[in-house]
């Protein structure tokens, strides 16, 4: 049984932990083996995310069953409120020494040096923040990459990257083939209309 712990905050960018939701529940569908997801919150009660959509926590940082994956997302409230929020980053650093396996998205790569995960490791955040990440000091931010995985820690760039690194993570817990199911069953098969080395 697998149990995946995503982390919601004010400001927390949406697709950053709804990607990744989709592949870890799909995935705890098909394995019909007890799996489970639930969004964690430091307060209960409504959390509004990055763009307005508000979600509501399943459990606080005090009542959440014990997590195989601890998942951080990014968005605004990860690189500015919540990389301040002492109470988010300890339970972070205290879940991650728990946890099999800790999966950051775009700037939860910042919560996640925050807390102590990403130091001295390899990651991967989003384009627009990586020399900002890399100014903060040990830690080594891979560029031009979809994810990264250092150990049990795998981080990735934005949105559609961390759909890509959750496939990965559900095919290294559960079998490749197993990944692939889960792919074809949300049918993510990118192909974007509009292509950036579309000649002119």
């Amino acid at each position: 049984m697998t149990t995946y712990g995503l982390l919601v905050f004010e400001d927390a960018e949406e697709l950053d932990f709804v990607g990744p939701w989709e592949v870890f529940t799909v995935s705890a569908r098909l394995r019909e083996a007890g799996d489970t997801a639930v969004l964690v919150s430091e307060h209960p009660g409504p959390v509004r995310c990055n763009k307005g959509l508000r979600v509501l926590p399943d459990h606080t940082f005090d009542d959440h069953p014990p997590l195989d994956v601890l998942h951080v997302p990014g968005g605004r409230g990860a690189r500015e409120a919540q990389l301040h929020n002492p109470v988010v980053t300890d339970w972070i650093g205290k879940t991650a020494e728990r946890a099999a396996w800790v999966h950051g998205v775009c700037t939860g790569t910042f919560l996640l040096h925050a807390a102590g995960p990403a130091r001295g490791r390899r990651v991967a955040t989003h384009w627009s923040q990586e020399d900002t990440l890399e100014t903060l000091g040990d830690v080594t931010v891979v560029r031009d990459v979809r994810y990264v995985v250092d150990g049990n820690l795998v981080t990735s760039q934005g949105v559609s990257a961390g759909i890509d690194s959750a496939l990965w993570l559900v095919g290294r817990l559960h079998g490749r083939e197993h990944a692939r199911a889960v792919r074809r069953y949300i049918q993510y098969d990118p192909a974007p209309p509009y292509l950036a080395d579309e000649p002119v």
